[in-house]
């Protein structure tokens, strides 16, 4: 009777909707209450901050520390995953959520690991690996090998933890520091060329370049060709060509349309999936930084704001979306099982990570469903590691998942958001730098 009743309201609210009945309620049960006593916004901000971050040190994988790809992957850790958990630790550290010296233990054991046990390829890791003995789990068939924006996503991790981890007389951050000079000089950049005027995001030992894929912008992989361009052996590197060329397609990453009367300078139309304004951007600091195509603080905040607009305008009729119910970004999902949501691809899902990543970039928008997600929602998606990986309030469906590469972005976005920790520490770096102007980029912390 309870699950008869529930679709009954579900189908008439969704019908409402449709026939211009004006925007859904906030939930497809009604129940509007508070699951959890109120506190002060930043008591919210560090409360999910902690819980987030025990995705990367509780659940870290016990062997390598690295950071497992989901909650139900065992042994299996994602790279990338695990640029964002070291990270996190150092949030960890700066929050008083563990030691500097626990933070700096694990992150040896981490650092050891990659260094000792992990298979690479020409210098890059894959983009799976087996955190017990470090051998590379296949991402598909053929991408068995490099995998050079995981890669880069690592080292941006590692590098920033580089720079927080400076002291002078403590051995162990020494050590670290060492290792990770070791790891980052070992990737051969220049090799991913395959000989032509782009980097190439795969190699694979048995398939060579079968997978063909470039990387070519707008995306995900800005931080690819930053760190290339920054390799501290000049001639593993790459020169600002490769950029212009391989990047930005001799400006055809440029767009120029206005949607939800925002004018969206990259990327494809209405932004792509918000992972894009994420990712590259947990340690590149997008404010006041430009360069021939672009100002990136304009663009993030841009693609932000039409992905907000467009879940308040919601042309599908999904019930629930709304001023403090947006965010659309890669995540699991009730159809596909896993999908990269847009503006372009709604399928109704909302995914917390897409509008609490963006606090940076929409502040009072993000705050809102943050505060919706936490009080009215927190019976369904608050759980152990934070909140889990998407819902629908269409269909009735909460993930149970918890995914590194969502989970990460929240509490490092966050943490930029309250005292830019981690744009200030990887922007530090002498080698990047020089790298980003190399390419062109001016402004911000340059």
């Amino acid at each position: 009777m309870k699950k008869f009743l529930l679709i009954f309201f579900v189908t008439a609210l969704i019908l409402s909707c449709k026939k211009g009945g004006g925007s859904p309620p906030p939930l497809t049960t009604g129940d509007t209450a508070d699951k959890f006593p109120r506190i002060t916004d930043s008591a919210l901000l560090t409360l999910v901050e902690q819980q987030t971050f025990k995705y990367f040190w509780d659940f870290g994988h016990p062997v390598s520390g690295l950071a497992r790809e989901r909650n139900t992957s065992g042994d299996m850790v994602t790279t990338g995953g695990s640029g964002f958990g070291v990270m996190a630790i150092l949030v960890g550290i700066q929050r008083n959520f563990i030691t500097r010296s626990e933070g700096a233990g694990r992150i040896r054991t981490i650092v050891h690991f990659l260094s000792e046990k992990a298979q690479r390829y020409h210098g890059a890791f894959a983009h799976w690996i087996n955190g017990a003995n470090g051998v590379t789990v296949p991402f598909s068939t053929q991408d068995d090998g490099a995998d050079l924006v995981e890669t880069s996503y690592l080292l941006q991790g590692l590098l920033t933890a580089r720079q927080f981890l400076n002291s002078a007389t403590d051995p162990v951050e020494g050590e670290i520091r060492d290792s990770i000079n070791s790891i980052w000089k070992g990737v051969q950049w220049s090799w991913f060329r395959n000989g032509q005027n782009t980097l190439f995001w795969h190699w694979s030992p048995n398939f060579n370049w079968s997978t063909n894929q470039s990387i070519t912008g707008w995306n995900e992989a800005l931080i690819v060709y930053v760190l290339a361009a920054s390799a501290p052996v000049d001639s593993l590197g790459i020169p600002k060509s490769v950029y212009d060329n391989g990047w930005a397609g001799n400006g055809s990453i440029r767009n120029g349309n206005t949607w939800y009367g925002i004018q969206l300078p990259l990327g494809p139309p209405q932004g792509g999936p918000l992972f894009f304004a994420h990712y590259s951007f947990l340690g590149i600091d997008p404010n006041g930084l430009s360069d021939a195509y672009a100002d990136y603080g304009v663009q993030n905040t841009a693609h932000t704001r039409i992905n907000y607009n467009y879940c308040v305008a919601n042309p599908h009729g999904y019930a629930g979306y709304g001023s403090q119910c947006w965010g659309l970004t890669a995540s699991d999902d009730n159809a596909s099982g896993y999908s990269a949501h847009s503006p372009t691809n709604d399928l109704g899902i909302i995914t917390p990570t897409a509008a609490i990543s963006s606090l940076p970039y929409t502040p009072t928008e993000s705050m809102n469903a943050l505060r919706f997600f936490y009080y009215k929602l927190g019976d369904k998606i608050w759980g152990q590691y934070g909140f889990t990986d998407a819902f629908s309030l269409s269909g009735s469906w909460f993930a149970t998942s918890y995914l590194a590469i969502d989970q990460g972005p929240e509490i490092l976005m966050i943490e930029n958001a309250r005292t830019k920790l981690l744009w200030n520490l990887f922007m530090s770096c002498p080698e990047i730098k020089a790298g980003m102007k190399k390419l062109g980029f001016q402004g911000g912390q340059l």
